[in-house]
């Protein structure tokens, strides 16, 4: 199947289109037209896409129909490709609203035919195919000059970047529409032309998050789109200010990479349900060197998709791979090719042959349960990656536990101590903490809830676990599969096809997988449940006024700040917090600031000044919660 004709498939949905063109048709527009355009752009959101010639097109009225019709990559990379029947295009309301409702392309997935400059004042926007981006990066996609200091175009580049993020932090989401959104986007396409991935890429988020915290999209948290609106701040005001730190220039997203020939086994599968409109399944595997890698099948699509995916068959080159075989099995592979994120790549070179099915407990696969889990997730969450700092805390882990019981749909659980010589079932760590296991997806059409169900309604139970850390919990795990604990009466009696493990997105786990009941076996009271350490803590106060400050806007942190002051700080100071409310209070402060001009009237206030104290608490709040997670799975749970 070829490029034009995958295009031709989605014909009921708008194609993404690349930052530079959206900013380009924003800028076009007549400034007496930007006081309509959010108003288009929703009503144009809920009009039918109809299939056209070559792309889609959207029915905007009387005489008035865009037609897209998006390049051999899928997505609209050229002003031409977007045409309207109107009087007034290309500068008209209607070409302009269909391409901002589309959805943003990231331009290393989809490469422009020709470089888009964002308005004619700009001049980073007129550089050639081979201009400073491709100066900016090296043969191998890192960035030039590590370790230098920005150059004057990445400065300047970070330098818009930060004002128009700093633009929309003070007016808040309500008024971050699609001409503030369009700044971001012209910012990241300046961006990327001077060779600042990071910074480009964490625009790209902000502008995405955006649109989905406006259009109420499920499954958005307000939290993330906080997150990653200080990531793009902090990225932006440091470049600006000359920081020579590599970390924040970040690497150029690279294509597959050979790898020779490897030997893969399997971990788990994981459903894929995506916000954004995709699902599919992710196969877990890991390399005989310890490499974790993944092969997936994430495509346009829904929860049905998700769940049908557990035993489809994907194409890797030459072979057929059955995902339900491969997370239980392995594969030798030849003409590898390996994104540097770990992704099998499906080339038409590729060619596998199958091995026997391997258990968790036996070579490369044990690794994954060598190291306690208070030293993994410390060494987790220290970690930083410059490309994605999101990603930092995701990687699987793998532990063995002891069910204790249970509270609401979590599952509690204690870590068992290393193995005794002289044999016999583990006993749990001295002084452990209390774990709670947590659905990766509550969904109906997966059965992540049913299976934890099941596992709690065994007290006593030892299994073997694999999933993530959840960053946003302490001493909390998201359990992809659960298998037997080797040498343990009671756990968990699976089915020999199944080599020791089930997904619990997938596999179905009954009662007779389970030990008989042990009625000596006790569950620990609910009263004795830990306390969670961030949602018990004060640090709320902090968490809900830099999130007021995202939904609201400047206006309402300073009417929020009027009606609380005294009871802002306080708390915070006596819980210990001292410098958590020294910047909240700065916050405060700062969002009430208002200056004069030399005839006493009022001015605008300064909005970098904010950005910096909303910047500073976000930073402060974020490293003071990592603390307080990693210091559960440590510390001895109090009294």
């Amino acid at each position: 199947m070829t490029d034009r004709t995958a295009i031709a498939v989605e014909t009921d949905r708008l194609p993404p289109v690349l930052p530079g063109v959206v900013a380009a048709a924003v800028a076009s527009l007549p400034p007496r037209l930007h006081r309509r355009l959010d108003a288009t752009v929703e009503r144009v959101a809920g009009v039918p896409v109809a299939p056209a010639e070559g792309g889609v097109s959207v029915d905007c009225g009387p005489e008035a129909l865009v037609t897209l019709t998006p390049g051999p990559t899928g997505a609209v990379t050229d002003p031409e490709q977007a045409r309207c029947s109107c009087l007034l295009t290309p500068r008209c309301l209607h070409r302009t609203a269909v391409l901002v409702a589309c959805p943003v392309a990231d331009q290393a997935t989809h490469p422009a035919s020709t470089v888009v400059a964002p308005s004619r004042s700009e001049g980073t926007g007129r550089s050639g195919k081979n201009g400073r981006a491709g100066k900016a990066a090296d043969a191998d996609g890192t960035s030039a000059g590590r370790g230098a200091a920005p150059t004057k175009a990445q400065r300047a580049a970070a330098g818009a970047l930060w004002r128009a993020a700093a633009a929309v932090l003070a007016a808040g989401v309500p008024a971050a529409g699609a001409v503030a959104q369009a700044e971001l986007l012209r910012a990241a396409h300046s961006a990327r032309l001077a060779g600042l991935p990071r910074a480009e890429s964490a625009a790209l988020r902000t502008v995405r998050g955006l649109r989905a915290h406006r259009g109420r999209q499920n499954g958005h948290r307000l939290a993330e789109l906080v997150e990653v609106l200080h990531d793009l701040l902090y990225v932006a005001g440091r470049l600006a200010a000359g920081d020579p730190d590599p970390a924040l220039v970040g690497t150029l997203r690279r294509a597959y990479q050979p790898d020779g020939t490897l030997e893969v086994y399997g971990v788990c599968r994981e459903p894929v349900i995506s916000a954004t409109g995709y699902a599919g399944v992710v196969t877990h595997l890991v390399a005989a060197d310890g490499r974790r890698l993944s092969f997936g099948d994430v495509k346009p699509g829904g929860p049905d998709r998700a769940r049908d995916c557990a035993r489809a068959v994907t194409e890797m080159g030459a072979v057929a791979v059955n995902h339900a075989v491969l997370a239980r099995g392995g594969l030798r592979i030849t003409g590898t090719t390996v994104s540097p994120d770990g992704r099998l790549g499906a080339g038409k070179g590729v060619r596998a042959t199958p091995l026997t099915g391997t258990d968790w407990s036996t070579g490369a696969l044990a690794d994954l349960f060598a190291r306690p889990l208070a030293e993994v997730v410390t060494a987790q969450l220290a970690a930083d990656d410059p490309e994605d700092p999101a990603r930092a805390g995701t990687a699987l882990v793998g532990g063995d536990l002891l069910v204790v019981g249970a509270v609401g749909d979590q599952v509690l659980a204690r870590e068992l101590a290393p193995a005794d010589p002289a044999g016999g079932d583990r006993a749990p760590v001295p002084d452990g903490p209390l774990i709670r296991l947590v659905p990766v997806n509550s969904h109906p059409a997966l059965s992540h809830v049913a299976n934890l169900r099941r596992l709690a309604s065994r007290p006593g139970l030892r299994i073997r676990v694999i999933g993530r850390l959840d960053p946003d919990r302490t001493s909390t795990l998201r359990p992809l599969a659960v298998g037997a604990v080797p040498g343990a009466t009671a756990t968990l009696r699976l089915p020999e096809e199944w080599h020791g493990r089930a997904d619990l997105g997938y596999d179905q786990i009954q009662g007779g997988h389970l030990p008989p009941r042990d009625p000596a076996a006790t569950t620990e009271p609910v009263l004795a449940v830990d306390a969670d350490a961030v949602a018990e803590s004060p640090l709320w106060r902090v968490r809900r006024l830099v999130e007021l400050a995202v939904s609201g806007g400047r206006r309402a942190v300073a009417e929020a700040a009027r009606g609380e002051r005294a009871g802002l700080a306080g708390p915070l100071r006596r819980a210990g917090f001292t410098t958590a409310a020294a910047v909240a209070a700065a916050l405060a402060d700062e969002s009430d600031r208002r200056g004069r001009d030399t005839f006493g009237r009022l001015t605008d206030p300064d909005p970098d000044r904010y950005a910096w104290a909303w910047l500073a608490a976000t930073a402060h709040l974020a490293a003071t919660e990592r603390e307080l997670i990693r210091s559960s799975w440590t510390a001895p749970p109090a009294g």
